[in-house]
């Protein structure tokens, strides 16, 4: 796998066309977008296990939160893009997954329900102590109701957001995915109460239909769980 990618190449590309025959419109339509999508040839070329490590390498590129030697947990990990990312840049990774991943060189993978209180505290000791950065690309499988899709992928955050309050060092970043008008707003202000600084950000990586926004909290003030009384390196 290459490190320091920005991404695909500016070569020119030949639209491919997929044939009607037995297939649902729907599934055409996934087909050729992903034929066509050059985040996905060069995920494939580039030896990612998706197209959402570019996301992951653009939203590094402007805020710089992924360090050599940096403490990162990667919630809902499956099936591996951020975590191959994040250890590609030299940190030390710990994903984990309701769904099994198949294993990645210099990322320890757990495969647990991020609600079971008992996983905070597996994820620390895995780390060797609080964590610099927790990321979430999680995302609940879509309806077509855009303020369900809202709600049950807000939901995820939530369950992110609580092991990152468990596990983030004080100053520690949280990286997030929502969709379009951001985190419910009950969310929000939690996230906001809790670190110093939010912005919401969508990454050319992410697809222009694509209603999905990435939400990053910087300086997480340590007010409860295992972060409020340790330090950690610095991001």
């Amino acid at each position: 796998m290459k490190t320091g990618s920005r991404g695909p190449g500016s070569r020119g590309s030949v639209r491919a066309k997929i044939k009607k025959s037995g297939l649902k419109a729907s599934s055409r339509q996934w087909l050729s977008r992903q034929l066509n999508d050059p985040y996905v040839h060069a995920a494939k070329r580039e030896g990612y296990r998706s197209r959402a490590a570019f996301k992951l390498l653009e939203l590094d590129g402007k805020f710089h939160f992924l360090k050599k030697g940096a403490r990162v947990l990667d919630l809902g990990s499956a099936p591996g893009g951020w975590s191959q990312v994040a250890a590609a840049k030299g940190a030390q990774v710990v994903a984990a997954d309701v769904l099994p991943m198949e294993a990645i060189p210099g990322v320890d993978f757990f495969q647990a329900d991020l609600t079971d209180p008992e996983v905070p505290n597996m994820l620390i000791e895995a780390l060797g102590g609080p964590a610099d950065l927790v990321l979430t690309d999680m995302a609940a499988p879509t309806t077509g109701h855009r303020a369900t899709d809202h709600l049950r992928t807000s939901a995820l955050a939530e369950i992110a957001l609580e092991v990152a309050e468990d596990c983030l060092r004080p100053g520690g970043v949280f990286v997030a995915k929502v969709f379009q008008g951001g985190a419910a707003q009950d969310l929000l202000d939690r996230i906001k109460k809790s670190f110093h600084s939010t912005k919401h950000v969508k990454p050319p990586a992410s697809r222009a239909d694509s209603v999905e926004l990435y939400l990053v909290a910087a300086g997480f003030k340590a007010t409860r769980g295992c972060g409020a009384n340790r330090s950690g390196g610095s991001i």
